[in-house]
């Protein structure tokens, strides 16, 4: 069966937590069209404050996305990681895994904060966002109502 990957991750610094600038973050996009590829990649996208949250989109192998894809019984079993153990905020309890019939499809957001090791630099945050259907999709599909959603952002302070 076909599973399409869509991976947002959109980066800041603390200049971009109010006023104009995160009125721009906050305009970001959180799905985009689907480019014409094999369907072997995942499209990935990233965006930035220092480019002003313009996306930049890449083919990946879907491999290097952080998120777990099982297919059993007729579905599909999504469960991105949190590959940053040292991020905050912390999870201590994450909800579980979503399950996709055929034709369905998921966003799931994550956030981040990050800090220096030696603390000399100020925050930095991420917001990931997964997109991802099971099935036969359009090149549209993301910029539609997911069937599920799963906001899993937690306070960045």
């Amino acid at each position: 069966m076909d599973i399409t990957i869509q991976w947002i991750r959109t980066s800041w610094t603390k200049q971009s937590r109010g006023g104009q600038a995160a009125s721009r973050r906050n305009a970001a996009p959180i799905g985009f069209a689907l480019p014409h590829t094999e369907a072997a990649s995942a499209h990935v996208i990233r965006m930035h404050e220092r480019d002003g949250f313009e996306p930049y989109d890449t083919q990946e192998n879907p491999g290097k996305v952080d998120v777990q894809l099982r297919e059993a019984g007729g579905r599909l079993r999504v469960f991105p990681q949190v590959k940053p153990l040292f991020a905050l905020p912390p999870r201590l309890r994450r909800p579980p895994a979503v399950r996709l019939a055929p034709g369905q499809w998921v966003r799931w957001q994550l956030n981040y904060r990050f800090s220096s090791m030696t603390g000399m630099q100020d925050w930095s945050y991420w917001l990931d966002t997964f997109n991802i259907a099971y099935g036969p999709v359009n090149a549209d599909v993301f910029l539609s109502t997911p069937t599920m959603f799963v906001d899993e952002q937690g306070p960045l302070r």
